[in-house]
């Protein structure tokens, strides 16, 4: 073989994990991070949703509260040329790569092969160049709705309703908000909820209608659907696979206490 894509740009591991507990990233070359629901310590800097961390490792995440993290650990010559130009850990608003948050997305769900990977991987690295340039921070606006997001997710009805509580249309919000976190506020808001199912299947003995009530979904149907589209798995698949793993448990939900009252 005269020509070895793996030797220059490849995928060497991925993540998709709902972070409760501090992870140690020790592979080296360059590992990229999103942050795509809470919030979290990247050494000494606090990560937020929309955010990407990259860097060499070994670095740690610390959760300051469950959030939800999407990673792919990057291997080869290009890599390795981007990990040693950074020098260290980088956190980076996802608004200074466009693009780059949907391709993590992608890598790490790992239904991509071969040369398909390999173009996402460079593609990846592409969208990365642009990293270490001053970013803003998120408007006003994109703020406001991430944190209504994170604080209503259980009662919000969708994104029509979030605009009106913010005064603007959907139309602009969907746009302002998609330019900034690479997501749109609808899927932000699926993504949310699915972090705060997560945890209730792997610490609660619910059943599915309740967390489905519990984290803003219609019904346990379409909570089961919108789940296995999401993480590959049902719902009681994942509590089989990560329920023993999770011996801690958390905080309940705010909405969890009104089951009490």
């Amino acid at each position: 073989m005269i020509f070895d894509w793996k030797d220059w740009a490849a995928l060497g591991g991925s993540l998709d994990r709902l972070l409760e507990q501090s992870l140690y990233l020790g592979e080296q070359d360059l590992w990229v991070v999103l942050v795509s629901s809470g919030r979290c310590l990247a050494q000494e800097e606090s990560a937020g949703p929309g955010d990407l961390i990259l860097g060499p490792g070994p670095f740690t995440l610390t959760p300051l509260e469950p959030c939800h993290i999407l990673g792919v650990h990057l291997a080869g010559a290009l890599p390795r040329q981007l990990a040693g130009n950074l020098g260290e850990m980088l956190l980076a608003a996802g608004g200074s790569c466009p693009g780059a948050s949907q391709l993590v997305a992608q890598l790490a769900q790992g239904n991509l092969a071969g040369a398909q990977e390999s173009c996402a991987v460079y593609a990846l690295l592409c969208e990365l160049a642009g990293a270490d340039s001053a970013s803003s921070p998120l408007s006003p606006l994109v703020a406001a709705a991430a944190a209504a997001i994170r604080q209503n997710y259980a009662g919000l009805y969708g994104v029509e309703e979030l605009s009106e509580q913010l005064g603007v249309s959907k139309e602009h919000l969907v746009r302002v908000f998609r330019r900034q976190m690479g997501v749109t506020p609808g899927q932000y808001l699926t993504g949310v909820r699915l972090d705060a199912a997560k945890q209730l299947l792997a610490h609660r003995e619910y059943t599915l209608e309740v967390i489905a009530s519990l984290c803003g979904f219609s019904g346990a149907n379409y909570f089961c659907r919108v789940f296995k589209k999401e993480t590959g798995m049902t719902p009681l698949a994942y509590r089989n696979l990560y329920g023993s793993l999770n011996k801690e448990t958390p905080a309940p939900l705010p909405q969890e206490l009104e089951l009490y009252v």
